[in-house]
């Protein structure tokens, strides 16, 4: 058995196609996969309404609670007790009510939670707190 070797030897011309066909199919994977979460959507049909100028009229009052813990709404020094009444009395009264809260940065959080929880019981759905911005 010999071999032939010649010395002009042909090129060759064939393009081997396994790489290419490798890699349209992964390309062909990645986009039968990732197609569908494209296309995930409800078809809603929103409502029109008539544009709103302005502010909606709104109620608003400041609770302050100082370092120590003390509660003052609108000026005016309450206990947790009266301050529960003024809040359900406020926040029945008007349908927009809302409460910004000016707590000092020394006040423990479970006091300003506390808090929290009476204006939540006496019905107020909107609530602010206040900051400084800063650093």
């Amino acid at each position: 058995m010999a071999f032939q070797n010649s010395s002009n030897q042909d090129m060759m011309s064939d393009i081997n196609v396994t790489p290419l066909v490798d890699v349209m199919l992964v390309l062909l994977i990645v986009f039968i996969v990732t197609a569908p979460l494209l296309s995930q959507s409800l078809d809603v049909k929103l409502p029109k309404t008539a544009a709103v100028s302005g502010r909606m009229d709104t109620k608003q009052q400041i609770l302050t609670i100082n370092s120590q813990g003390q509660i003052t709404l609108e000026s005016i020094v309450l206990n947790d007790e009266k301050l529960a009444q003024r809040l359900a009395d406020a926040a029945a009264g008007h349908n927009n009510f809302e409460l910004h809260v000016h707590a000092d940065a020394e006040v423990p959080y479970g006091r300003v939670a506390q808090i929290m929880a009476i204006a939540q019981r006496a019905g107020v759905s909107k609530l602010s707190f206040m900051t400084i911005a800063g650093q």
